[in-house]
């Protein structure tokens, strides 16, 4: 699995529980995905919180997830597994989550 899904479960919206953990479940397994919980992606005022990651790839960082967008989750994984270096060009494929977008860095390029 060369892609990585990382999602929060520490943050949450003032009174509410955490629920990154609820997301991974609701998400199930995804082909080609590591998906893995992590205390923390510093966006606590945002829950939920999750970053897309892959070797070569550019990195994604989204917030405001909610366990409604789950088949939204689904496309955007699909979108950046197209995507040979990552970069989404078309965002409409993303449905909500596109609106969730906080940060894109492109991959780490190695000098020859």
């Amino acid at each position: 699995m060369s892609n990585v899904l990382t999602i929060c479960t520490t943050c949450a919206a003032t009174g509410a529980a955490p629920l990154g953990t609820e997301l991974a479940a609701a998400l199930g397994d995804v082909s080609g995905w590591h998906v893995r919980t992590h205390a923390c992606l510093s966006i606590c005022a945002r829950p939920i919180a999750i970053a897309l990651q892959g070797e070569g790839k550019a990195t994604y960082l989204f917030a405001d997830i909610a366990l409604s967008d789950v088949a939204d989750l689904h496309a955007t994984l699909a979108a950046y597994d197209a995507a040979p270096d990552g970069w989404i060009e078309d965002a409409r494929p993303l449905g909500r989550l596109r609106l969730c977008l906080k940060g894109r860095v492109p991959a780490r390029v190695m000098a020859p």
